[in-house]
């Protein structure tokens, strides 16, 4: 069965930090994109940050710019998401996402193109 599994989630004050994790099963994570997502009560699932296939393309969402950075370690099958600076807003589950691609530098644009998705962990900032 394939599919991605994240971990990592947990409640931390705010301006603590946290670091996400993307697991693969099933596949290699080597030809995918990965794409972060959340999505706190009442509101839109919404795009956190994006890593291509190589590595050598990323993007965030502007509300985690300078906080937040994505990597991926192909070795380990895994990817990541270093939070830091974390704020009450950070609050909600964080989805990954792994789109198929033979390009080494693409991001999907929209979380409609995705092929997997995993079950999420929650993150929660909070005093």
């Amino acid at each position: 069965q394939l599919q991605v599994v994240e971990s990592g989630g947990g409640l931390v004050q705010p301006g603590g930090s946290l670091r996400l994790s993307c697991a693969a099963s099933g596949f290699t994570l080597d030809h995918y994109a990965i794409g972060w997502f959340r999505q706190a009560p009442g509101k839109e699932r919404e795009g956190v940050s994006c890593i291509s296939r190589s590595g050598g393309s990323t993007n965030y969402a502007d509300s985690v710019k300078g906080r937040f950075t994505i990597s991926r370690d192909n070795a380990k099958n895994t990817v990541y998401l270093q939070m830091n600076s974390l704020k009450p807003e950070d609050t909600a589950v964080y989805y990954c996402a792994a789109k198929g691609t033979g390009s080494g530098s693409y991001c999907p644009s929209t979380r409609y193109e995705y092929d997997y998705w995993g079950q999420g962990t929650q993150v929660t900032v909070s005093s």
